[in-house]
This record gives structure tokens, sequence and C-alpha cells, in this order.
């Protein structure tokens, strides 16, 4: 029975050549792309899945406010060992330190005549009890006790092959330049960092305990300043979220509300789980840039709305092909096939075809591949998720068993008398069906080019937008390794930097925009008090550094050797004026007042800068404020500003300059404009993804229309022929059999539309500045979409219309 129901469907799918083609070419095609997306789902949610009791554990953020609005990755350095005491339900707990002063440190190696050295991002400093509570996959070493003894590094497998190449390099040393000077490390571990994946994107830990920024995090005793430690803790089996986080914040709230209250400002704690935070967390000062859960969702969807256009493309041919089978049905009938047994074959087919797809599919993905890893800047492998090989055969039978069950049942329904005597024509239902899924499909289209327009326009807005300062043709060094960041070592390579004739300004400060920064102070205007208090971001800077960016003054001055008394002066933008109660007419000359127990004095402002975008237009301007005191370390960053987009020239004299400086230290150097753009990466690279696959949706809705045409020509073969010889036009004759399509989709149009801007008003939610939806990107969709429409129907239409009327009527 089933060799003959093997038999049987070769025949109608080889006898039908244009239909198998079509259907195939639409499923493999949609299985391929439903596989890379499925790939990068499941890559995105293999984060953080591999610490063993991963369940138990939790990072300690913050909220500041009244509402507990302001949230923070971090916690104050106090609170990891005080939970540890305090509270019974904590196992183990562990921090981890890293700011803008170490984002890059220059790790040596020195052997013999042999010395190696590399600038290396990624490292961070973190408790001996860090690999008790993270997993980490182990080349070398023993991960719990790695970190036990003072000046200890446990670095990635990359490093170790760059400095000691296939050796074992435990107990050897690695010089670290750090902030405070130069200090050896001995490496304790090798670990693998392609293996597991982690919201903390590592290349090397080193030892909290050490004689450099040990010693600094040792004195970090108070509970409302310095929220830059990241704590996470690990509870006891049975103890659960919901019963920790109200003791936690007890806690918080008796060993820290005093000191709290006294500084003027509402905190707490909470908990966040481990396995949660790369997908699901986008507070401040996270430790990188994390997934997006929504952009998940919406891949998701597109992977599954394509398939189902794919499976669409089926049921609409089947069911249109379905005077050519009708006969075969009534036939079989007659000799006693009961109906089941007809709905098994006609679904075997469809399980055939898709067979036959998801073949072709492996074999597309696996060719495309590499351009999806090169698109998504990623190096995914199937084999890495063994899990997706089952998700993608049960995706395949599903789809293969959605696209053949309604053409089974609607086949399989016709009765025998009726099919022999040829009176089956298309019913009513099926044909609304059928004219329901093409609005379907086109609906789905149109809602993912509408899509595309406004991510696009959103993006362009965001790389164009005038930001308050000049992100163009600025070249970043960063000096924040320790021999290199002293106020001589930087008015040497100033003074140099300026004799390069492309060089126009040459400044430096402890941050520049684009780039986080975790310095803050809670400041009170003249006549409040620290109930009053306006949380001012500050950036600690260097004469002509607003005027390197390119920064506009409303009124005051900048900073300048001229006036001795600047180390106590501050430079406000507007947004800090406002919250802190001033007017700008007025504001210069007056004070504001920073209180913090025995760290207290105050500031007077020298000057008003225009507000502008320190941060990504993801977030509100939020006050910020310049300042030439020793607040953070203003020699991190040196900016040199150009006068030439020719930038080999001035580079090159930038190398020369620095290797006569440091001769020892690579030349490392960035671009604002760049550096800025990176807050947009995520952005960037999901809408290139929605593109692509917005296309693909598109090219298979035409495959199906394509295949709806054609047999719309061939059943209307005879009255084709018959307006022909009355003198119909091939024009008129295209027309006729295209504006059925077009009505469809015109309705498409009108139902896609309030769907399309629902949801990318969501999206557009996510940025505080951000675009308006206007008419003309709907109008924009929807002449895309009939132009594609009319393009693919036309050929066929065309098609028939040219043909021999005589050959149509004689065949008839």
């Amino acid at each position: 029975m089933f060799k003959n129901y093997f038999t049987i469907a070769y025949r109608n799918l080889t006898r039908n050549k244009a239909f198998t083609y079509i259907n195939i070419t639409g499923l493999a095609v949609g299985l391929a792309t439903c596989l890379l997306i499925m790939l990068y789902i499941f890559d995105e949610n293999s984060y953080d899945k591999h610490h063993k009791d991963g369940d138990r554990i939790y990072r300690i953020a913050s909220a500041t406010g009244a509402e507990k609005r302001n949230t923070w990755a971090a916690a104050p350095g106090p609170v990891a060992w005080a939970m540890k005491n305090d509270l019974p339900e904590v196992e183990q707990v562990t921090r981890l330190l890293t700011f803008s002063d170490i984002e890059k440190m220059e790790l040596s190696y020195t052997n013999n005549s042999v010395n190696k050295q590399f600038i290396e991002s990624n490292g961070y400093y973190v408790d001996s009890t860090f690999f008790q509570l993270v997993t980490y996959d182990f080349v070398y070493g023993n991960p719990l006790i790695a970190l036990n003894n003072p000046n200890t590094i446990v670095i990635s497998e990359n490093i170790s092959n760059k400095f000691f190449g296939n050796d074992n390099p435990l107990g050897k040393s690695i010089k670290v330049n750090t902030p405070l000077g130069k200090f050896d490390y001995t490496v304790q571990g090798v670990f693998n960092n392609k293996k597991n994946k982690s919201h903390i994107p590592s290349n090397f830990f080193l030892s909290m305990r050490n004689q450099d920024m040990g010693l600094w995090a040792e004195k970090q005793t108070r509970w409302s300043t310095n929220n830059i430690f990241f704590t996470y803790t690990k509870l006891k089996p049975g103890i659960s979220a919901a019963i920790f986080e109200p003791k936690l914040k007890l806690f918080f709230q008796r060993r820290a509300g005093d000191e709290i209250k006294a500084a003027g400002f509402q905190k707490t704690l909470f908990l966040q789980p481990l396995r949660d935070i790369y997908l699901h967390s986008s507070i401040g000062n996270e430790i990188a840039a994390n997934g997006n859960i929504t952009y998940l969702y919406i891949l998701g969807s597109i992977g599954a709305f394509i398939l189902l256009i794919a499976c669409i493309n089926f049921m609409n041919l089947s069911t249109a092909r379905s005077e050519k089978r009708a006969k075969e049905v009534g036939v079989r009938k007659v000799m006693g096939a009961a109906r089941s047994s007809l709905i098994l074959q006609l679904l075997g087919e469809s399980l055939i075809m898709c067979c036959i797809a998801l073949a072709v599919s492996l074999v597309l993905a696996w060719t495309l591949l590499p351009v999806f890893n090169m698109l998504t800047q990623k190096d995914l492998h199937p084999m890495d998720h063994p899990g997706l090989i089952v998700s993608t055969i049960l995706v395949a039978l599903l789809t293969g068993f959605l696209s053949g069950i309604y053409p089974a049942f609607y086949l399989s329904a016709f009765k025998p008398v009726s099919t022999m005597k040829g009176k089956i024509t298309n019913s009513f239902s099926a044909t609304a069906i059928r004219k329901g899924l093409v609005i379907f499909q086109f609906t789905i289209s149109i809602c993912l080019v509408l899509a595309t327009i406004v991510i696009w326009k959103q993006l362009d807005f965001l790389k164009n937008s005038n930001l308050g300062f000049d992100k163009t043709q600025r070249v970043i060094l960063p000096l924040q390794l320790g021999y290199k960041n002293s106020q001589n070592d930087y008015t040497v390579l100033r003074n140099e930097l300026l004799k390069i004739p492309q060089i126009k300004m040459v400044s430096s400060g402890s941050t520049y925009p684009g780039i986080p920064n975790i310095n803050d102070l809670l400041f009170f205007a003249e006549g409040k008090n620290t109930s009053d208090v306006v949380d001012v971001q500050l950036a600690s800077i260097e004469n002509d550094y607003l005027e390197t960016l390119g920064m506009k003054l409303v009124t005051g001055r900048t900073f300048s050797k001229e006036f001795k008394g600047d180390s106590s002066g501050i430079i406000l933008n507007e947004a800090a004026i406002q919250q802190l109660g001033y007017q700008l007419e007025n504001a210069v000359g007056k004070k504001i007042y920073f209180d913090l127990g025995q760290f207290k004095g105050s500031l007077n402002i020298v000057g008003v800068v225009k507000d502008f975008n320190f941060e990504s237009l993801h977030n509100t301007i939020r006050p910020l404020g310049f300042t030439s005191a020793a607040f953070a370390n203003k020699y991190c960053y040196t900016i040199a500003s150009l006068t030439t987009s020719n930038y080999a020239g001035a580079l090159t004299g930038m190398e020369k300059v620095w290797k006569k400086i440091y001769p020892n230290s690579p030349f490392v150097y960035s671009f604002l404009d760049q550096d800025f753009q990176r807050n947009y990466e995520k952005d960037r690279l999901t809408s290139q993804i929605i593109i692509c696959f917005t296309i693909i949706a598109i090219l298979i809705a035409c495959l199906g229309l394509l295949g709806l045409a054609a047999f719309s020509a061939e059943q209307r073969t005879k009255e084709i022929g018959i307006r022909k010889v009355l003198g119909a036009s091939v024009t008129s004759v295209t027309a006729l059999l295209s504006k059925d399509f077009l009505k469809l989709v015109i309705i498409a149009i009108v139902i896609a539309s309030p769907l399309a801007w629902t949801v990318m008003n969501k999206w557009l939610e996510n940025f505080a500045y951000r675009i308006d939806i206007s008419w003309w990107m709907f109008a924009a969709a929807g002449v895309v979409a009939i132009f594609i429409a009319l393009i693919t129907v036309s050929f066929q239409s065309i098609k028939a219309a040219l043909s021999n009327p005589i050959k149509c009527l004689r065949t008839e």
C-alpha cells in the first residue's frame, strides 16, 4: 500500500514540475531561513546556562529614587561580605570590578631575549571566590583555588597562545600595566572562553588581592557611594529569590539606612537571576552590551511567518489544482477507497515534498552559514546545539503536516459522481480561503517592509543626528595605562601632537561621549540641603576639552590656565542647571554643594554648556558636570581634533610621536564617531537581519503568487482565446488577469498598516530620541508591495495574453 502511495506521489510530483519546483523552492528557503534563525536564537539563549547551580546564583543590583526607577547593575563594595556574615541564606558571594580606567590593560611577558606585549580588553578584578560561583572550562589549573593567592591571574586560552604558544603557562609571570603602575601577576589558570558564553565577555581575571587596585578596593567601605562592584551571591539549596529578596532589603536598610538618609536619597537592592541577565537586563552600568529578548521574539516571529508563507503557497497551489486531481479522486472512491486512505496519501505527498525541501534546506543553510555569521557577527555552529537538529526535523514534519492538511481534507471530500461527470469547480469556500491566505501572506510581507523602512529611518536618524558636539574627525588615544596617565606625560604628548599639520586641537579627559561613565556625585543648590540632591555625572577634563569636541557654551566660560581657581570650578549642562533649580541667566557664579559625611564641599559654577548627548540616543540627556578637579583621572583619554578627513597622514604622524614617547607600548587609537555608533550595534545588526529576512519573505510570497497566476491563466485559457479573437489587446487581457490579485494586495495594505504602526511604535519607545512614523512610510510600503505583486502577476498575465488564440481554443 505504501509503495503504491509513494509511486502515485512520485508521478504527481514529476508530472507537475512547475508546481513541484515552486513548492520545494519555497519550502526549502523557508526551512533554511527558519534553521538559521533558530540557530541564532539557540545561541542567544545559551548565555550563562552552563553554570553549575546557576539557578541559585543572582546578581545584586541597586535601585535609587523614590520610585526606584533608576537602576544600576552594581552595588557598594561592602555589600558582598556583609551579606555573607549577616544572612544565613547565603552560601557564597563574590565581586567583580571594572571601569573605564581599566577598560584596556597592557600585558607583557619577558623570557630571556623574548619580549611580548599586547593591549587586552575585557579584563576584570575579581574576588578569590569568583570561580566558586561561576563555571568556566579550565584548560590548566584548578578554578576553585586559582585566585587564592595575591597577585594571581587567570587568562583565556587565546591570551595563553599569544604569550606561551602551546606550553603550560602555570606559574609563569605576566606583567600587568595598571593605573597604579606595573605589577607582576602569576598565571594560575587558563580557561576556554569560546566554549561557554556569558554576559561577562572575559579575556582575563586578576585577583582583587593585590598591591595595586586591591588596596584601593579595601578602602571602599561606604554604603552610599562607589556603586561599582558587580556583586554575585549563591543561595543555599531550597532558598528562593522570593524568600530572600525581602530579607536582602531589610539587611541593606539596617546596614546602610542611616548613611543613605544623611546623604539625602533613597536606595535599595534587588536580585537578578544569573541566567536571565544577558537577555532580560538592560539597566545602567552593564558589564557589556547584553542581548535583547524582544529582538529574539521578533526574529522568531519572522522565521515562523516565513515558514507559514511557504505553507500557504503549498495549500493555495494544491487547492488551485483541485480540478486536475478531481477525476483521480473520483476513480479511487468508485474503486472503494476510503476517505481516510485518500487523506493519508495526500498528506504523504506533502511530507515527501517537505522531506525533499528539508534536504535542500540543509544544504542551503550550510552554504549560507558563513554569510549569516558575518551578518550577525557571531561564530555559529549547528553542532554546538544538539537540540537544533531535533527541532529542525520536528519543524519540517510539522510544516509538511500543516502544508498538506487542508488540501488533503479538501480534495478527499469530492463526491465521485460529480468528479466523474467533470462538474467539479472551485467552491466559493475554497476560493475565499485562497484569497484570504494570499491577503495574509502579503499582510505579513507589508508589515515587514514597513518595519524595515522605520528601522532604516531610525538608525539613519541616530547616525546623522546633531548630538550637540562634533564627533567627526576626532581621534581617541587611550592613556589609562599606568605610566602614561600623569600630567607630565600628557603635556609632552600634547605638545608633540600639535606639531602635526593635520591636528588642530588636543585635550584629554576621564571619559568622552559614547562610552560608559561611572563617575557621579549628589549635589544640591544654594539654599537647599541633602534632601534636594541631584545626581550629576562628572567628567574630569583638561583645558580645551569642550573646544576640541566642538561643544557650545550657553553662558560663562570654559577652563583656562589663566584662572588658578578652576580646580574648584565646574561647568554644568542645561539639564543640571534646570534640575538644581537655577536659571540660565544667573547660574554662573553660583555654588553647588555635596555632603557625604566626611566627604563634603562646594564647587563654583563657571559656565553652562548647551545640552548634548553624552550617551546614546536610547537615553535622555542627564545632568552632567565638567570639572578640572581630581574627581577622576583626567588623563585617561587624549582627544585630537583633525583638520582633514584623510586620516592616513595624520595617523602616521601620531604613531611616530607615540613610538617616540612610548617606544615599548603599542599604538592604539579609535575614532569618536565609530565609538559612538557602537551604542547602536545591536540595533544595526538586528535591522540587517530583518531586512534580509523581509526580502526572503517577499520572494516566497511572490513564488506563491506566481504559481497562482499561472494556474489562473491556465483555467481561463478559453476565455482569453475568445477575448483575443474578439479584438482584446494584450494590455486589456493583462489587466484583466492582474486586477484580482492587486485587489488582494490592496486589502493586505489596509490590514497591515495599523498592525505595523502599533508594533513599530512600540519598538521606537526604546529610544529617548526617535522619528515619527509618517504617512509616506505606509505609502512607500504599499507601493513596494503593489509593484512586486504587479511584476510577479504580470509575468504570467503577459505570457497568457501573448499566446495564440487559435491554439487556446483548439486545446479547449
